[in-house]
């Protein structure tokens, strides 16, 4: 089994929506859900049983719930932010710590510009104790923070502790899996899958070159009588060899240790068996001629002493045979495996050969099992999802502009909601398919039972482990890494599974010849559609050099896909992110308040840094 280093992790091309989507096996269903956004779970709230609900499903995975809240539970909720806010406040009259009237708090608040604080807070209090039981109740598994329909600000103005109010929240929701109908009760919707996706073909000159080997390893000698016979190729002889150093004008130097030298060397007469110009200074000689041959030694050669040095041989010919190379027969064939016939021979070599080389070609089939799969199979993607996810990837895009030479200041000039938005709505697509294939594969996981054992789990860690200590790096969250690894090879062993199992229609086409210019234009058309959507005030031409020659490196070895346009992140729209594992852990209250002094450029700004994306540069 190959084993992955700690780069290919990070992009393993078998199955390229593997990384994006990982979770821990070993965590229960709902810890899963929640792990593919890092999102912690809540804390245990109240009950809700006393409240009364109405859901209202809508698109993309998210409801909107409207919750009757009782006036014991408003008046609970008030009380409990008044006593919490007596602990911290210094109010004249009242000792620090006592118990300060709620109406005293509300003038206070509204004196530092909080007007109706204790309210708002209340309310967002509520909102944390009731939505998830409330979603549990009717089987829905929230994803990320419910919102409020109406701001908290504006239902405090008809809030009265004490009376029951009506709470309005949306929230997302994890999706229900949904397969297509079978044609038939027993026949399982992925199985059988029809896909097709293009190849190189056959590489006959490789199962040419295992062929030729593999009867070269059975040829046998026949001695040659006649003493006029002159050696030409494919014959082998027997010589006695007597070496020297070559000096540099061309003439015999000291002589070479009886290691390099030799009596009764067998030699075969045929290209690039040994060293350079052996073969061809024995060509026309006969039994008993002595002819001097000068070669030169490999650069590889295990002596050092004699690497790539030119040397001067006596070689005698001792004996002189004719190799006789067996036709591939049913008689040749038993000789390599008892039973095998010359058609069974070429059969197998042929599909050991094309084996290896589909390997190249996984991600083009695996991409069109999953277009296949995405046909059987559908799911609502919860906007949340879609909205961390465009948001890593925007963080990444960012990061290697500033690696390009992108101004920082620039950078934060452009990070605005609106072109976050344009670009969200670029990557969506391809971000919901990749959630889908993802969910797809791991359900058909479950469904059939398939599981990787825990020694290749191991092997690939070790050789993560390794890997990293040759380039004295942190492996990192092991946990991490563990869980993204078996993920990811429990999706492979599920693709494999399904490629088993389809109808695979393989279009065998010769590689394109790589074009430059082609490339550059590509780069070109891609650096104009960024500076129509970043703005003028971005040098994108500035660039355009090195993303050409990045694009035209990356395309020697890959098919090409048109870039895509590029935009900035949101602030006042989106939620912040939770920090990547890496990052150190920060108290959440003391995040916000951070990101709560900064303008929105810097805010912004500073998300792209928790998130690890330019200070790792």
């Amino acid at each position: 089994m190959k084993l992955l280093s700690a780069t290919s992790l990070v992009a393993l091309h078998l199955l390229p929506w593997s990384d994006a989507f990982t979770v821990p096996l070993h965590l229960s269903q709902r810890q899963q859900r929640r792990a593919f956004l890092n999102v912690p779970l809540q804390s245990s709230p109240a009950s809700s049983s006393e409240t009364s609900v109405v859901v209202k499903r809508l698109e993309n995975s998210a409801v909107e719930v409207n919750i009757a809240v009782p006036g014991k539970a408003t008046q609970a909720a008030y009380d409990k932010v008044a006593n919490e806010l007596s602990k911290t406040l210094s109010i004249p009259g009242f000792r620090k710590g006592s118990k300060i009237p709620p109406k005293v708090l509300e003038q206070v608040m509204s004196a530092k510009g909080g007007r109706n604080a204790l309210k708002v807070q209340a309310i967002q209090d509520l909102i944390a104790q009731l939505v998830e039981p409330t979603l549990k109740e009717q089987s829905l598994d929230p994803i990320g923070q419910a919102t409020l329909v109406k701001p908290a600000e504006e239902i405090a103005e008809t809030y009265v502790p004490g009376e029951p109010i009506e709470l309005q929240v949306k929230c997302d929701v994890w999706p229900d899996i949904k397969w297509a109908t079978s044609k038939t009760n027993d026949e399982k919707p992925y199985v059988g899958l029809k896909a097709k996706y293009t190849r190189k073909p056959f590489n006959q000159e490789r199962l040419d070159r295992a062929l030729n080997d593999l009867k070269e390893r059975y040829a046998t000698l026949e001695t040659i009588d006649d003493v006029n016979h002159a050696l030409q190729l494919g014959d082998a002889c027997v010589v006695q060899m007597d070496g020297y150093m070559a000096t540099a004008d061309g003439t015999k130097g000291d002589p070479l240790p009886n290691a390099a030298s030799g009596d009764r060397v067998e030699v075969i007469l045929g290209p690039g068996r040994y060293m350079e110009g052996l073969v061809d200074g024995l060509i026309g000689a006969k039994v008993g001629d002595t002819v001097t041959v000068k070669v030169s030694f490999p650069e590889k050669l295990r002596d050092k002493t004699l690497a790539g040095k030119p040397a001067i041989f006596d070689v005698k010919v001792l004996e002189a045979s004719k190799r006789m190379v067996p036709d591939v027969t049913d008689d040749f064939a038993n000789q390599v495996r008892a039973g095998l016939t010359a058609d069974g021979l070429m059969d197998e070599l042929r599909k050991a050969i094309d084996a290896e080389d589909a390997k190249e070609f996984v991600p083009e089939r695996n991409k069109a099992l999953g277009e296949a799969l995405a046909e059987v199979f559908d799911v609502d993607v919860p906007d949340t999802l879609v909205t961390n996810q465009a948001r890593e990837k925007y963080a990444v895009m960012m990061a290697d502009m500033r690696a390009n030479g992108v101004d920082d200041e620039v950078l934060k000039s452009q990070i605005t909601p609106e072109n976050f938005l344009k670009y969200k709505n670029i990557v969506k697509p391809g971000i919901e398919r990749d959630f889908k294939i993802s969910m797809a594969t791991d359900e058909i996981a479950r469904l059939e039972n398939i599981n990787i054992p825990a020694y290749q789990v191991e092997e690939q860690l070790e050789s993560i482990r390794k890997d990293a200590a040759a380039q004295k790096e942190d492996i990192g969250d092991e946990k991490m890494i563990r869980a993204k690894v078996e993920t990811t090879l429990q999706r492979q062993a599920v693709m494999e599974w399904l490629a088993e199992r389809a109808e695979l229609e393989v279009d065998y086409k010769d590689e394109e010849q790589f074009d430059e210019n082609l490339m550059k234009q590509i780069a070109e058309d891609s650096l104009k559609r960024e500076k129509e959507l970043l703005g003028a005030d971005v040098d994108v031409e500035a660039l355009a050099d090195d993303t050409i020659d990045i694009v035209a490196e990356e395309t020697a070895a890959a098919p090409v896909e048109e870039a895509e346009p590029v935009a900035s992140e949101p602030v006042d729209e989106v939620p912040a992110p939770a920090p990547v594992a890496e990052a150190a852990e920060e108290d959440e209250a003391a995040r916000q308040a951070r990101y709560a002094a900064m303008t929105v450029e810097e805010r912004a700004y500073q998300v792209l840094k928790d998130l690890g994306s330019l200070d790792k540069l």
